[in-house]
């Protein structure tokens, strides 16, 4: 009885991180395809970094790891961040690579610098709060799925809500500014709704492979479709493949970490992608290529 006791609570526990997993990695897919759309794929690499000092700064004023209270400071952070980003930008002549670089390596230290001086102070309730860097998805909770269900719902609906617009920033906003749309409005709202996505996977995965969750279901998707609204559905799919995926053999080893166990299968589905597509696919594309060749030939032949 004891034993079957053990297992149903493994089972238990098992069933909770993968749902979690697979909320993330849908959530982070859907909204993912706007940033490799848009040539922002690093932006998620930001955020992610950015994130860390709003936990640190959330738990010295708090003193609490609840994590809805983490998230809001992690997601905070990120926004703030992302919006320094943009102003450098537009207010001065660095690149935007550049100034990603300088607002991501100063708020990742910044962030690494507070969250030393925590473990300084000797509160025993900082336990924990490292997972935030390197992710601990088998640590996830009822609470903690709950939270990414949430609030991971309300980004989804958001973008349901403004997909018109979203469309047209990505694919065309010259035209979008045009014809009256707030063109800087939306690319803050794009850029919020990626906060979100982000800062919901900073507990499973880390700040350091969370813009992985964000990228890598986005393009495999890509290679499959040249359509947005299937796009979106594909990232969302993966996503939760590899969160699923990751989970069960991670728990089929001891001491394999879920979170790069997630992103591992992340990369499996993005590599089978650029392998066998059929509109972008290598072995497709070898295939057309030796018709076209066959088909020259032919042509050729006759004359």
């Amino acid at each position: 009885m004891e034993n079957l006791s053990i297992l149903t609570h493994l089972d238990y526990t098992l069933m909770i991180v993968a749902i979690g997993a697979a909320l993330l990695g849908a959530v982070s897919g859907a909204l993912g395809s706007y940033a490799v759309l848009r040539r922002q794929s690093l932006l998620g690499d930001a955020i992610s970094h950015a994130a860390l000092p709003g936990i640190a700064i959330a738990f010295l004023l708090t003193g609490s790891k609840t994590p809805l209270i983490l998230v809001l400071g992690a997601a905070i952070a990120g926004w703030l961040g992302t919006l320094l980003i943009l102003s450098i930008v537009r207010l001065t002549r660095i690149k935007y690579d550049s100034a990603l670089g300088i607002v991501l390596s100063t708020f990742f230290g910044f962030g690494l610098v507070l969250h030393t001086l925590i473990q300084r102070t000797g509160n025993a309730n900082q336990a924990g709060l490292d997972t935030f860097l390197f992710g601990q998805a088998a640590t996830l909770l009822e609470r903690d799925v709950l939270t990414i269900g949430i609030l991971g719902g309300i980004a989804l609906t958001v973008m349901l809500i403004f997909w018109k617009e979203l469309k047209l920033l990505v694919f065309d906003e010259g035209f979008a500014a045009s014809i009256g749309f707030p063109i800087r409005t939306l690319d803050i709202l794009l850029t919020s709704l990626l906060v979100v996505a982000i800062v919901l996977g900073l507990q499973a995965v880390g700040a350091v492979l969370m813009s992985a969750m964000l990228v890598a279901p986005a393009v495999a998707a890509r290679q499959w479709t040249d359509r947005l609204r299937l796009m979106v559905f594909l990232a969302a799919c993966f996503g939760a493949l590899a969160g699923v995926s990751g989970t069960i053999i991670s728990s089929t080893a001891s001491r394999i970490p879920t979170g790069p166990t997630i992103v591992l299968c992340a990369t499996v589905v993005v590599g089978f992608s650029i392998v066998f597509a059929p509109n972008r696919g290598l072995v497709w594309d070898r295939i057309r290529q030796q018709r076209n060749r066959r088909n020259l030939k032919m042509e050729t032949s006759r004359y």
